[in-house]
């Protein structure tokens, strides 16, 4: 049995299915989660793999999230890999956007993170190894008009990561905060702005497993990625 398991939430499209496929190119059994069925279904459809699990799960809600990851702990010894991926991107001023974004955005993109984090850190502990991927956001590091609720949520997800950076050294655990600009994934499909314009989800995949893949006596903190023309403003 393949003893290397990975966890992405939010797999099912963009930038979580890149990931996805990457870590199942290499040999691992993959674990991931999408937030309607028809995205769960869509995905077993046209990537019928046998190391591919996916389930539908609400991860604004933390008791799914623990049903969830109890499932995926049931019968394995440990999971190598963690990917915090799932987010949502909703524009707005603090002052106008609309009621419920701050709650909605903060249990999606940052919640969801440390809940998915907490329910598989006794496991990473036990075996003093592993490796967990937060996906920020540039918007983790700079503020944007419009830029609302989002930016908060992200601001705290680096802040999360960097905490658990530390809390996780004396595990031999690894943390790495991805910083990704613009992507071209379905929220940016109807903007307009040319596709060339933006990075592809394959770089960020590409470079996760890049990191991943160094020695065990190296990790890196924090990537940022930008397109090569730079933000999208």
């Amino acid at each position: 049995m393949n003893n290397k398991i990975a966890v992405v939430t939010g797999g099912t499209k963009g930038i979580g299915l890149s990931i996805v496929k990457k870590f199942l190119d290499n040999g691992f059994v993959v674990h991931t989660c999408g937030s309607s069925q028809k995205s769960v279904e869509d995905l077993i459809s046209t990537y019928p793999n046998p190391d591919l699990f996916v389930s539908r799960v609400d991860l604004r809600k933390r008791e799914e999230i623990e049903i969830w990851a109890n499932r995926i702990k049931t019968g394995i010894n440990h999971v190598s890999v963690l990917v915090n991926n799932a987010g949502r991107f909703l524009p707005g001023s603090i002052g106008e956007e609309e009621e419920n974004t701050f709650e909605e955005l903060m249990a999606t993109n940052l919640g969801s993170a440390y809940h998915t984090t907490r329910a598989f850190l006794p496991g990473f502990k036990s075996i003093l190894s592993g490796h967990i991927f937060n996906i920020c956001s540039t918007a983790s590091i700079t503020a944007y008009v419009n830029g609302g609720s989002y930016c908060i949520s992200k601001f705290g997800l680096l802040g999360f990561s960097k905490v658990l950076r530390e809390e996780l050294k004396p595990f031999n655990v690894k943390v790495t905060s991805i910083l990704p600009g613009a992507t071209f994934t379905d929220s940016w499909s109807l903007s307009g702005i040319p596709e060339s314009r933006f990075m592809k989800p394959e770089d960020i995949a590409e470079l996760i497993w890049a990191a991943y893949s160094l020695s065990e006596n190296c990790v890196v903190e924090e990537i940022l990625l930008r397109p090569i023309l730079g933000d999208i403003i």
